[in-house]
């Protein structure tokens, strides 16, 4: 499928210069990559549609308003701390 015609016609067409060795090289391997890729594209697909839904959103948790965490408890670690928020040293 992937020969050495067609890789050397690449590589001149991407200005890119190959040896010999490695002509024969980089052609086994996209020869094995182009293979895998046939292999890829023969599965059967039928059953899992995930082109709209990637996540699959039946089966993510309902998202629920509870409320947050107390300041103090958020802060108490705060090695710098105001009233309200952590304090961030200016870094220049």
């Amino acid at each position: 499928m992937f020969d050495i015609k067609l890789a050397t016609h690449l590589a001149e067409l991407s200005k890119i210069e190959f040896t010999e060795n490695e002509l024969k090289k980089i052609t086994a391997e996209m020869d094995e990559i182009i293979t895998l890729m046939d292999t890829v594209s023969d599965f059967e697909d039928t059953e899992i549609s995930t082109a709209n839904n990637a996540v699959g959103l039946d089966k993510i948790r309902e998202d629920l308003k509870k409320p947050s965490s107390p300041r103090k408890d958020i802060l108490q670690n705060a090695s710098e701390k105001d009233k309200k928020a952590f304090s961030v040293p200016k870094v220049v």
